[in-house]
């Protein structure tokens, strides 16, 4: 695969993510019905729906900007293992949250090779 090839799917599977994170934050940051009904299912408060959608941007902020990628990589990858553990303890459906992690994973490999590089090595 050539480096064009792996910056052009890198960035449309960022662009995916971006839909989720920011449009996810957006919708939890303006609390919205659906977003504090939700948050109401698994007994998080206003304040703290609130707080998590801001972190949901910053760290897709991150994760678009090469410099911080990485960082942006890992708060998403942090983020979406706790959405995974609340959804197991409510015993709501994980697919969606393990489609985007996996997601996320795939997206990071593509756009950070020395990530991959750094997790592929056998020191």
């Amino acid at each position: 695969m050539t480096q064009k090839t792996r910056n052009i799917i890198g960035w449309v599977l960022t662009g995916m993510l971006g839909l989720a994170f920011i449009g996810s934050g957006l919708m939890k940051v303006m609390g919205s019905e659906e977003a504090m009904k939700g948050a109401a299912t698994f007994g998080i408060s206003e304040i703290a729906i609130k707080l998590l959608g801001v972190v949901e941007i910053l760290a897709f902020v991150l994760f678009i900007i090469p410099r911080t990628g990485i960082v942006g990589t890992l708060l998403m990858v942090a983020y979406m293992g706790g959405a995974i553990a609340t959804h197991l303890q409510h015993q709501m459906p994980i697919f969606a949250p393990i489609i985007i992690e996996c997601l996320i994973w795939i997206t990071a490999a593509i756009r950070f090779q020395e990530l991959t590089k750094m997790l592929m090595s056998r020191k």
